[in-house]
């Protein structure tokens, strides 16, 4: 039967029923997270109302079974992991980079640097006129060979004499008012001055009319300075020598050098075989380019224009991004030039990538090459220079002024 009565009295409070307390879980995903946590029943179980269901004490556990844990599709969700943030990694990433890249050029900078032969000293050099507004250097082709076993002496038909004598010389000036490279012949007529020996110390009288290639001959680079100083007037900043090994090594660190050669010529003493028309030329046969001189009428005067040509096109391959952001290229560039290259005590690296950027910029037009300007023959078979054309030449350069003074030949 049925105890209730038939009116109900008020409501009435159903025994309470103790049930077991639940260890109370650390807090997750943040302040005051509780895992037992359910919209749906908390505000009534705060209000003393019982459903009948233990909080979070029904579903399953990690399993999906047993108690502990609320319903998997009400469980609350932590905080999601962020976005990434591209614009600081790419910041990071370019610092990183940057970095990398200024330790490998400082790197090579201070290799390089230490591979170069600063030898020459200019400080020996007397009565030097005043500089100009260039920066000019006088760049010499040596017959020096150095390091050259006897096979390679054979392969590059450089013969087997002792010593060394100039090749080839040429003043190139970088101006700003644009780059200008002159060659010397050597078999050019001018005064040796006065000057102080290298090693030994002592002065020498004058030595009066001779070929130019005999200052090197009788002292070295620093008479040679000397004596194109005095012959000039023109004030030569630094000074940079190679030998026929050397340049050869350049050439084929590089890959080859591209030329266009105008018209095709043969020379049995320089080994020489060239047609006409584009091609790469190794480093044997840039150097029977260089060094032809039998096979052309003007002789000596065709050969400086051939090599004026010939480095002008050598710079251009090397100063390039291909080979100066290439460590493979630009190393075995750099070590194959810097061991028989001579410069003097004053050069830097950055100079001398000054000098290879300025032939550059004769290639590529900006500036100009020539033949020192002459004016007919002399003693010994040798070259009479124009004085008053070498003169404005050399006050156009010392006054950083375009040159417009032009060679017959």
């Amino acid at each position: 039967m049925n105890d209730w009565p038939d009116q109900p009295e008020g409501p009435r409070r159903m025994s309470h029923v103790q049930r077991p307390q639940v260890p109370q879980q650390p807090p997750r995903g943040g302040q005051g997270y509780d895992q037992g946590y359910h919209p749906n029943f908390t505000q009534a179980q705060n209000q003393g109302y019982d459903s009948g269901y233990g909080s979070g004490q029904v579903y399953g556990g990690p399993q999906g079974g047993g108690r502990g844990t609320v319903p998997p599709q009400y469980a609350p969700q932590g905080p999601g992991r962020p976005a990434p943030d591209w614009r600081k990694r790419i910041k990071i990433g370019s610092i990183v980079l940057v970095v990398a890249v200024l330790g490998w050029g400082v790197g090579t900078y201070a290799w390089a640097s230490s591979q170069m032969r600063n030898e020459v000293d200019l400080s020996k050099v007397i009565e030097r006129p005043e500089e100009g507004d260039c920066t000019t250097y006088l760049i010499v082709g040596s017959d020096s060979r150095e390091g050259m076993s006897a096979e390679e002496k054979k392969k590059l038909h450089t013969g087997s004499a002792e010593g060394k004598r100039t090749d080839s010389m040429m003043i190139l000036a970088a101006c700003s008012s644009g780059n200008t490279m002159v060659s010397l012949p050597r078999d050019s007529w001018v005064t040796i001055p006065n000057f102080v020996g290298s090693e030994s110390g002592k002065s020498y009288p004058a030595r009066g009319g001779s070929k130019l290639n005999a200052a090197y001959a009788m002292d070295g680079p620093e008479l040679l300075v000397r004596t194109v100083e005095f012959n000039t007037g023109l004030h030569i900043d630094h000074y940079a020598e190679i030998g026929f090994a050397g340049f050869a090594n350049i050439v084929d660190a590089l890959g080859g050098v591209e030329l266009n050669i105008d018209k095709g010529f043969k020379d049995k003493k320089s080994g020489a075989d060239f047609q006409a028309g584009t091609q790469t030329l190794n480093g044997e046969q840039a150097l029977a380019f260089v060094r032809t001189r039998y096979a052309f009428a003007q002789s000596d005067l065709q050969r400086t224009k051939n090599q004026q040509k010939f480095l002008s096109a050598l710079a251009n391959q090397a100063a390039t991004p291909g080979t100066i952001l290439n460590p493979f290229a630009l190393y075995p560039t750099l070590g194959a030039g810097l061991d028989t290259l001579i410069v003097d005590k004053d050069m830097s690296l950055y100079d001398l990538g000054k000098m290879f950027f300025a032939m550059k910029g004769i290639s590529g037009g900006d500036g100009k090459s020539m033949n020192m300007p002459l004016a007919g023959s002399a003693p010994q078979n040798s070259l009479k220079w124009d004085m008053p054309k070498v003169k404005q030449l050399v006050e156009q350069i010392k006054n950083d002024e375009p040159v417009t003074v032009t060679s017959d030949r």
